[in-house]
């Protein structure tokens, strides 16, 4: 069986930090790659050694496949996990790993290949029985005309996707047979352009449903187990804002029940390693299969709060040729836990980026509190990069519990020096709506209105208190560096007066 003693995290930011922490506690070694805009990144200093990979574009540093080869190779790693996003899910990458004589820390190339491809992955699914979502399921490409065709045949409203890719990109809503071609020239348009792959297909949109996804283990020898579902209805342009476990509308049956099939999905493309299958869940609670993610979520954390499995040490186990350590009767789920994304954005002006360093930083602390982020005081937040600085994900007993511990963190954690999501996400625990857990993957877009207005006089009050504070903060520094007196002297001194007074 192959051995890990060294592991290169081809990743950034949190989650490069995260699977440090793993490999940390299972005694490996580590290695960090990053670019030239991430040489001071909080990863590059917790890892054993680090190499410099290119410049801060993507294309030119942590999408460079042969470049992270090369590094691997140099620091004699064993294997190379690929956290999520980048490289990911690219089977091209994980062949090269393995043909350079690394452990690939990830699920078979033939999974991510068909899982890759939408219209393989539902035609794939179909045969294995998993519901599904009506629309078309070829594998081959569809003229704008056979698209048309379908959409009539399915009903509207439909969704125009991506056959390669995700994250929303080359996704279109259509309602009116008048603006689908319009909407299949854009989509196309944008799928080429986000991976080089213009082909689309549809899908019957179901309205108002819930996002609910279930995460899967699975070794090499067979054995597949599923961790529970994650509810990740709430959604800004296809993007997840705050994953839960578990869900306000998942009952034990239903969950029984989809797991069931989740496992059925992964065991159709022979899975192992972490990974997560996606359902759209109707107001009927009828399920019917989205896609299957062949990598570690984002929104992994809320299920190791409520289940107790870290998930990044199981995938290296599983990597390492181990046997899964647990049987599905082992898999309870204790307590809700929620995670908010924490992005550099401004959710007052359309959600633009911000960019800037981060001159002030109060993290959350307290039971049932985690926070999993990538940068630290002093840190610099692009534009090369995603937007997410952090995740904060809080553990309670129940869901009221949950929703008032993450409002609590979500007030104490502090940022200045760009603009965030926090608002935000304290005004969605405000919600009377979430919090009656009557959500749905259109509420952030139809139902929710984020009413946090800029006031620039209080900016300007703030401004002028984060200036006084910080040469209050100065000035006292310049004072302690005089070493102060340590308590044995100031005792020596005591005892000399007194006998003095004698």
């Amino acid at each position: 069986m192959p051995t890990l003693r060294k592991i290169l995290v081809a990743n950034r930011g949190e989650i490069a930090l995260r699977v440090i922490r793993g490999c940390q506690e299972l005694g490996l070694e580590t290695v960090a790659v990053y670019s030239e805009a991430d040489r001071m990144a909080p990863h590059v200093h917790m890892a054993d050694e680090a190499y410099c990979i290119g410049d801060p574009v993507a294309l030119k540093s942590y999408l460079d496949a042969q470049k992270i080869i090369d590094v691997a190779l140099k620091s004699k790693a064993d294997g190379i996990h690929p956290g999520y996003g980048f490289l990911s899910e690219s089977a091209r990458f994980a062949g090269m790993v393995m043909d350079a004589g690394l452990i690939w820390i990830g699920p078979p190339i033939k999974a991510i290949e068909m899982m890759g491809d939408k219209l393989t992955a539902r035609a794939t699914m179909t045969k294995a029985g998993v519901p599904m979502v009506p629309g078309t399921g070829q594998s081959g490409e569809l003229s704008d005309d056979e698209l048309m065709s379908a959409a009539l045949e399915i009903g509207f409203p439909v969704l125009v996707k991506a056959a390669a890719g995700g994250g929303g990109k080359g996704m279109r809503k259509v309602y009116e047979p008048e603006n689908l071609s319009e909407a299949i020239r854009v989509a196309r348009r944008e799928a080429e352009a986000a991976f080089g792959d213009g082909r689309v297909y549809i899908e019957k949109l179901i309205e108002n449903g819930r996002h609910i996804e279930i995460q899967v283990l699975g070794d090499q020898y067979g054995n597949i187990i599923h961790l529970g579902e994650r509810d990740c209805s709430l959604q800004r342009r296809h993007q997840k804002v705050v994953e839960e476990s578990p869900s306000p509308v998942v009952d034990e049956a239903l969950r029984q029940k989809m797991g069931a099939v989740a496992v059925t999905a992964a065991k159709a493309v022979d899975y192992c390693s972490a990974g997560t299958v996606e359902f759209i869940v109707d107001k009927n609670k009828n399920f019917y299969f989205l896609e299957m993610n062949t990598r570690l979520q984002v929104e992994h954390p809320v299920t190791e709060f409520v289940t107790g499995i870290d998930i990044v040490k199981e995938m290296l186990r599983i990597a390492s040729g181990r046997r899964l350590r647990y049987q599905q009767d082992d898999i309870k789920i204790n307590g809700w836990a929620m995670e908010c994304r924490i992005l550099a954005e401004d959710p007052a002006n359309g959600f633009m980026p911000s960019i800037g360093r981060i001159t002030g930083l109060a993290i959350p602390t307290g039971p049932g509190v985690r926070v999993d982020s990538g940068v630290i005081l002093g840190s610099e937040i692009s534009p090369y990069y995603d937007s997410m600085i952090s995740k904060l994900i809080v553990w309670g007993e129940t869901r009221a519990e949950a929703i008032v511990r993450m409002r609590r963190a979500l007030e104490e954690y502090q940022i200045v020096g760009v603009t965030t999501t926090l608002p935000l996400h304290i005004q969605l625990m405000n919600s009377t709506r979430f919090q009656a857990g009557k959500i749905h993957t259109n509420f952030l877009e139809n139902d929710f209105n984020f009413n946090q207005k800029a006031d620039l006089e209080l900016q300007q009050i703030a401004g002028v208190a984060a200036t006084f504070v910080a040469h209050h903060r100065s000035k006292k520094a310049i004072v302690l560096d005089q070493a102060p007196p340590s308590p044995w002297r100031l005792y020596g001194r005591r005892e000399a007066l007194d006998r003095r007074l004698r």
